[in-house]
């Protein structure tokens, strides 16, 4: 009875070794959602150094309004020269506000590539072959379709949308000048809170949430179809995470520019409402209101001011993007 009792207790502890502990499964995803925060993080921020004196001329053109008295911008151009004869300073002009698109940078780049992995992982436990697949090869990267990427992608920037919309009300308020708001980061913070109470910072959530969705299923899924392009011919590639350098860098500045160029009338009509005064938009200003008194004032071409500039700064900071956080995930796994 005794060697009985033995070999079971033997074949129980091969089970248990064969089944890895719950515990061990969340130190693992808890691990993949720092890598996503810290790699994220910091090609953000790199990322948004170079692009931010082209948004803030963006957000400036976008926010124009038929003010008597007050010069308009006839382009990027004037924009920037303007900037350049700015009493603070040209560096200063062009930075203003910097420090909350930084975190928002942060934010927003950390959050789209945890947010893609997670719905990836989703999706994969939603389907028995993939879910299999993994299975079999729990340490292989399971390669999905490009209808689900697309999806993952519209999953991951809705969810950044909700994180996204206050750090964005606060960096267009401090981007446009002359504004009775352009003061600091506290008190701006300060005035939303006032006027409108904790709702006033989602100000704007719905341009930020259709701009997000649609933008970021455009992001990467120009991003993947490119790296899917190389490897299709290109026959020194064999896994399709081993594109070139120069291959992931032309794909992430592809997908900067459709990420900016497919929803950038949503873009527009949120930093109208976000630029508007706090007081002056409590129970005012509308995505659709917004919409039609621009369609009204402009036209079609209203919706796009400022959009050349938007998509040329977009294609170096997005390709810089996807190669840190490519490199930095390559390098620590």
């Amino acid at each position: 009875m005794a060697a009985i009792n033995h070999n079971d207790a033997l074949a129980h502890l091969e089970d248990l070794k064969e089944v890895p502990p719950s515990s061990t499964k969340i130190d693992s995803q808890g691990i993949e959602a720092l890598k996503d925060i810290v790699f994220g993080s910091t090609a953000g921020i790199l990322g948004k150094y170079i692009e931010y004196p082209f948004d803030t001329v963006k957000v400036r053109l976008q926010s124009q309004r038929n003010v008597p008295g007050v010069q308009r911008l006839n382009g990027p151009l004037d924009a920037f020269k303007q900037a350049l004869h700015a009493p603070e300073g040209p560096v200063r002009s062009l930075y203003r506000g910097v420090s909350a698109p930084l975190v928002g940078a942060a934010v927003e780049t950390s959050s789209l590539f945890f947010s893609y992995r997670l719905a990836q992982d989703a999706y994969i436990n939603f389907s028995p072959s993939l879910r299999k697949e993994k299975e079999t090869h729990p340490h292989a990267k399971i390669e999905l379709p490009f209808t689900a990427l697309l999806l993952c992608g519209a999953v991951s920037g809705s969810f950044t949308s909700l994180a996204l919309t206050p750090i964005e009300l606060v960096k267009c308020k401090m981007q446009v000048p002359g504004t009775a708001t352009q003061r600091s980061i506290s008190s701006i913070i300060s005035t939303i809170f006032a006027t409108q109470g904790f709702r006033g910072f989602w100000h704007g959530q719905l341009g930020t949430l259709i701009r997000e969705t649609g933008g970021s299923a455009a992001w990467f899924g120009s991003y993947e179809a490119t790296k899917i392009f190389f490897r299709k011919f290109d026959t020194s590639i064999d896994k399709i995470d081993d594109v070139k350098i120069w291959q992931q860098m032309l794909g992430g500045a592809a997908a900067g520019m459709s990420y900016n160029f497919v929803f950038y009338p949503a873009d527009t009509i949120k930093s109208r409402m976000q630029t508007e005064e706090a007081s002056l938009a409590k129970g005012r200003s509308t995505f659709l209101g917004v919409g039609r008194e621009l369609w009204h004032q402009h036209g079609l071409k209203g919706f796009y001011r400022g959009c050349g500039i938007t998509v040329f700064r977009a294609a170096p900071s997005s390709a810089i993007i996807f190669t840190i956080y490519e490199a930095l995930r390559k390098s620590f796994g």
